[in-house]
């Protein structure tokens, strides 16, 4: 459990910038959640000498379409605050 406190960054962020933040996450939060579940079921779907592997490729996949909607959410609430992309 220490590493995985190590490899979490907590970022200082002024009054307007978690603000912003709390709006990205909220905006998100269904959409991760129902993607989290599209990624357990793919991994249980596969059978063991696929879940590394094929599978693993499928679920990297997966975790770039989600990165992607959060860059896409990030950048959408900051454009609507007037923040430059």
């Amino acid at each position: 459990m220490a590493s995985q406190k190590q490899t979490r960054s907590v970022v200082e962020l002024s009054a307007d910038q978690e603000a912003l933040a709390q709006r990205i996450y909220e905006k998100l939060q269904t959409t991760m959640q129902e993607e989290l579940l599209a990624m357990a079921r793919l991994m249980v779907s596969k059978p063991d000498h696929e879940l590394f592997g094929r599978g693993e490729f499928e679920l990297r996949d997966k975790l770039h379409e989600l990165g992607a909607k959060v860059l896409e959410t990030s950048a959408n609430e900051r454009a609507k605050k007037g923040v430059p992309r």
